[in-house]
């Protein structure tokens, strides 16, 4: 017998139950960025390989290990999106957005790509919602970022479980310096490092600071800081970032080894963390890139943003219990026909009643089916009411109202009084 088809491993569906608490979160993150004076952009989630080469760094592990990369008709190198910073940065530049220094307050949303090896909160296929500034160079952005994803965790109630951890990565040659000490420092103690910090110290040093080996974070603890070596220009840049967050009332702690994934990082670096979900413990991270337009082939452009994970987030308010009761209901109203001629009225009726009232979730049986199996599929539904209509109602010109998750009795609502009575009942969104 031939294999069952089905999902790629670590690239998962999305399933009917769990949309409605995607979309609840989706469109409140819409909202506030709406509301923040932030535009959408879409871009294609294939890209040229040589794109995120450029940007990501070619010695980073994304490049070297992760990317789904592979070779089109026309023996092109194209590369299924990572992370959409560098697609962001593409398409700023293609478009000329950022001309004479205009500057640009940009998000999206969409899936991303990694072979890592698949685990609660970290697949291979997953989504992200993220967030670009380019031409505003001054801690008052940094700090907006910061500030609005704090007020996005309060609308989805979990502040009490996300902690911000910030530090400054400096500019490219004052974290040039500090590369030069810590590859001094901890070339002097390469034996107790593991395997893979020993490789990460002759292609990318920082990320020896990142490290979860318990022997190597304890040669880092007399380690130089690169607090040590920041430029006045950084320091002044993080005093005021710090500033703005103890005047919105953000709490936040330093994390002198906070150094990022990618390349392109400059100055601020900052990430949201919780200990609610185990060791996928980052919900959101960013920080600034000022180097990179110029990097990708443009003009010096001062470029901030941050990226959530979509999936991590939904598991945090399952976990934490913050899914909204009503957003699991997907019907407000099920309207039961019997017999053709109640069919055909129903039809008519149910259109009129959704231009009157067109945020109403009223769904018509269809299929026909006797009282007892449309009543049923009424209930499996999640409806909070009934409408009932047979041949004795379509005489009268009324319908039956019938209560399913509370008390009540069934009534008889006139057709021309339906909608006004349906708004009077139910909550609509």
């Amino acid at each position: 017998m031939s294999k069952s088809l089905q999902a790629i491993r670590g690239m998962n569906d999305i399933l009917p139950e769990q949309t409605p608490l995607w979309r609840y979160f989706e469109n409140t993150v819409a909202r506030l960025l709406d509301n923040y004076g932030y535009k959408q952009i879409r871009m294609p989630i294939v890209e040229f390989t040589e794109l995120f080469k450029r940007s990501i760094g070619e010695v980073t592990d994304i490049v070297e290990k992760e990317m789904y990369t592979f070779e089109d008709r026309n023996g092109d190198s194209l590369t299924l999106r990572p992370e959409g910073t560098a697609a962001c940065v593409r398409a700023v530049l293609e478009h000329g957005l950022t001309g004479a220094g205009q500057p640009q307050k940009l998000w999206y949303i969409g899936p991303m790509f990694r072979h890592e090896r698949p685990q609660k909160g970290r697949y291979r296929q997953f989504h992200q919602i993220g967030l670009e500034v380019f031409n505003i160079e001054g801690p008052d952005i940094d700090a907006e970022l910061i500030v609005l994803t704090w007020r996005l965790w309060g609308l989805l109630g979990i502040r009490d479980a996300v902690k911000l951890e910030l530090n400054s990565l400096g500019t490219s040659e004052s974290r040039g310096r500090y590369k030069v000490a810590l590859v001094e420092y901890l070339s002097a103690h390469l034996d107790k490092l593991d395997e893979d910090s020993q490789r990460r110290l002759k292609t990318n040093p920082l990320r020896v600071l990142d490290t979860k080996n318990a022997d190597t974070q304890a040669v880092l603890v007399d380690a130089p800081k690169m607090a040590d070596y920041l430029d006045d220009e950084s320091r002044a840049h993080f005093e005021g970032l710090k500033a703005r967050l103890d005047a919105a009332g953000i709490p936040f702690v330093i994390n002198t080894k906070l150094v990022r994934g990618l390349d392109y990082y400059s100055k601020t670096v900052f990430e949201w963390v919780t200990d609610k979900l185990g060791a996928q413990g980052t919900v959101c991270a960013g920080g600034r890139y000022d180097g990179l337009v110029e990097q990708m082939g443009g003009k010096p452009t001062t470029g901030v943003g941050f990226a959530m994970g979509i999936e991590r987030l939904i598991l945090l308010l399952e976990t934490l219990e913050q899914v909204p009761e009503a957003i699991s209901r997907q019907v407000d109203v099920y309207l039961c026909a019997f017999g053709e001629a109640a069919e055909l009225a129903a039809l008519a009726l149910s259109e009129k009643v959704r231009d009157q009232l067109p945020n109403l979730r009223l769904q018509v049986n269809a299929g026909a089916g006797s009282f007892k199996s449309q009543f049923k599929k009424a209930d499996k539904s999640g409806a909070l009411y009934a409408l009932i209509l047979g041949d004795d109602e379509l005489a009268q010109q009324v319908i039956g109202f019938k209560p399913l998750r509370g008390q009540g009795e069934q009534q008889n609502i006139a057709f021309d009084a339906l909608a006004a009575h349906l708004a009077t009942c139910v909550v609509q969104g």
